[in-house]
């Protein structure tokens, strides 16, 4: 144990550092054109992507067209089109004029419910996002590396909405072989209210507008946020010009490198928190397994001892005995299957074994740099895939469960492993992506994305379902060591309200919650909060601790039960260890307070709504490894003791 965890952290630091990006590079020539593209405009105070052009914004010559390429990437709110911004390698540009938009009511009304909202633009340079530059409160320059940048901002003074409507353009590029590549980009957005020399009134349509200087900014100097006099406010009637600067600026960065700064906010988050977070985890891991060893396996060994030492009794010396107290008393009742809805026991094992497996392939491929966010939506695909692949395990963990309980309906059972947990991620996705249709300017998944997943179910996941439960009921049932009566055993009421199950379920879940909870807050805080997350190597490890962690409390839990004379084990196994979800949602419901969100009902249905799911499918996974691992905890103590 302690060799595996040693070689666990020593290659955490390797794992962290290297992926592969899984795109091929560009090398561009000096003035060859780089096109600069934009993303869906997203906010965490709504968590609703928005389609970039609903807005008052520049469209470029013949409307913009799609550049998003897979199905993760609209899956997961992209929606990557073209700009009308023009830019060449080695270029500089000053104060070049896009396009002017003149406000209408709706527009105005538009862009000041989004610039309330916080939205922020996502653009793109060769398949990088942009870095937002801007002042802190300390009158400081900083980079941000993830989330964009916004398209506006509410002045405290006059409570008027205020436009970015001029950019700083700045690239960083590398020199390779000839040409160079483009390995950083970040836009410094800024609010002017352009005016041209000499009082000209332009309409936006005539071509001269583009050729007249502008008595705000120079065509021959960069534009700096000292020189701006007015801010471009939004209101009915208002004409927006935009404008932008762009600035090439060399860098020692190769291009296998260029996300480093993306991924690590520039150290924004000390890798220190990481490991404090793994510490944590370990230290948890080694007390239960502690208290594993001091007190459930002396007592075991005792108990087994006691009650083989009192079979090899003759009948007359029993009788002098003490009467059995204990869980040997439960050996004609232990294996007998649960009597609410035992069909659904084994669907939630084989559904949960599928997940818990889809989650370590995605976690493993992330950690060795297969999939990287260079390549947007790889890692859903990846999921997808997984997912489906692994339905051989659902459908084979399900039967073998359903067919050691004497079930008869093992058709039905197949087809409810097959159907009823994607079925209900799959109905809850298409209701959200239903409404985001209808709701204007919201970006949605395409109907012939849904038709696709639809697709790679029906066709893909459930006949390979049926395969493994095919498998499954062929091969040999399970056996048990005791054979169980035909009348089932009175359950005492329990000692106190500590033994109690429903206490002893709830509880139980804080520990693996404790484990995970650091870990935990920065993969929330990536999926809410428009930030990236890439340190799949403290990932995997968090996994496993709060696999172990679940495992051995669940036994720990399970034995007092048992000892108590509670043989309805197989629900209280697995609401036990999957009782860590619980902890999980209500500590969602504590960070939705920290996004400062909207009072839009979507975004409650949308936030809530999805951590509904990511939380059930936590339940699944953790309660398949409490009640697998009880499984065998019951059968070997069992299996050790002599029965009549």
């Amino acid at each position: 144990m302690a060799s595996l965890v040693f070689w666990l952290l020593s290659s955490l630091t390797l794992t962290e550092a290297f992926y592969i990006p899984g795109v091929a590079p560009w090398t561009f020539s000096k003035g060859d054109e780089v096109p600069l593209k934009v993303n869906s405009l997203t906010s965490t105070k709504t968590q609703i992507p928005r389609d970039y052009y609903r807005l008052a914004f520049c469209e470029p010559d013949g409307g913009p067209q799609m550049a998003s390429e897979n199905l993760g990437e609209f899956l997961t709110g992209n929606k990557i089109q073209t700009s009308p911004y023009k830019l060449n390698m080695l270029t500089e540009m000053y104060c070049a004029k896009v396009c002017q938009v003149e406000l209408s009511k709706l527009h105005a009304a538009k862009l000041l419910l989004h610039i309330r909202y916080n939205y922020h633009n996502n653009w793109i340079i060769d398949n990088l996002p942009s870095a937002a530059i801007g002042v802190d409160t300390e009158g400081k320059v900083r980079k941000r590396y993830a989330g964009g940048f916004p398209i506006g901002f509410m002045s405290p003074e006059t409570k008027k909405p205020y436009i970015y409507n001029h950019v700083n353009i700045e690239v960083d590029y590398h020199p390779y072989e000839g040409g160079y590549r483009v390995v950083g980009f970040a836009v410094e957005p800024l609010s002017v209210a352009h005016k041209f020399q000499g009082g000209y009134e332009w309409d936006g349509k005539t071509p001269d507008g583009f050729t007249k200087p502008l008595a705000t900014c120079s065509t021959t100097a960069h534009f700096s946020r000292d020189q701006i006099q007015n801010s471009q406010v939004v209101g009915v009637g208002q004409k927006i010009l935009y404008t932008y600067d762009v600035t090439w600026v060399e860098s020692p960065i190769e291009w296998s490198s260029r996300w480093d700064i993306y991924l690590t906010e520039d150290h924004l988050v000390p890798a220190q928190v990481h490991w404090y977070s793994i510490t944590n985890s370990i230290l948890v891991v080694i007390f239960l397994s502690l208290l594993l060893v001091s007190v459930l396996v002396r007592n075991l060994r005792r108990d087994i001892d006691a009650y083989n030492a009192l079979a090899s009794l003759a009948d007359e010396e029993k009788d002098e005995e003490e009467d059995e107290r204990g869980w040997k008393l439960l050996h004609a009742d232990v294996f007998r299957p649960p009597t609410t809805h035992p069909m659904f026991f084994c669907v939630f094992c084989g559904s949960g074994a599928q997940l818990g497996l889809t989650a370590l392939c995605a976690i493993c491929l992330s950690a060795v740099g297969f999939l990287s966010p260079a390549r947007r939506g790889s890692l859903m695909i990846a999921i997808l895939v997984f997912y489906m692949l692994t339905g051989v395990a659902a459908g084979y963990i399900s039967s073998v469960l359903y067919k050691a309980m004497n079930g008869k309906q093992w058709q039905l059972c197949t087809l409810v492993t097959a159907l009823f947990v994607p079925g209900t991620m799959f109905g809850i996705f298409v209701f959200f992506n239903m409404i985001l249709f209808f709701q204007r300017n919201s970006v949605s998944a395409p109907l012939w994305d849904v038709f696709l997943l639809v697709l790679m179910w029906c066709g893909v996941s459930i006949p390979l379902v049926f395969m493994g439960a095919f498998a499954g009921y062929r091969a040999e049932k399970l056996e048990y060591p005791t054979i169980t009566s035909t009348i089932a055993r009175a359950i005492p009421p329990p000692a106190s309200f500590i033994m109690h199950p429903g206490f002893a379920m709830v509880v139980a879940g804080i520990i693996p919650f404790v484990a995970a909870y650091v870990e935990l807050y920065f993969i929330m805080r990536s999926l809410w909060m428009d930030q990236f997350y890439y340190v799949f190597g403290f990932t995997f490890v968090v996994y496993i601790v709060i696999l172990v962690t679940c495992a051995e409390v669940t036994i720990l839990m399970v034995y007092y039960q048992l000892c108590a004379e509670n043989h309805r084990w197989w629900w209280f196994s697995f609401c036990t260890s999957g009782s860590a979800a619980l902890f999980t949602f209500l500590y969602s419901i504590v960070l939705f307070k920290q996004l400062e969100a909207s009072r839009l009902p979507m975004t409650y249905l949308l936030y809530f709504g999805y951590m509904f799911i990511i939380c059930g499918c936590m339940f699944l996974v953790l309660g398949t490894v409490g009640a697998m691992t009880s499984l065998w905890f019951v059968r070997t103590i069992f299996g050790t003791i002599k029965v009549d």
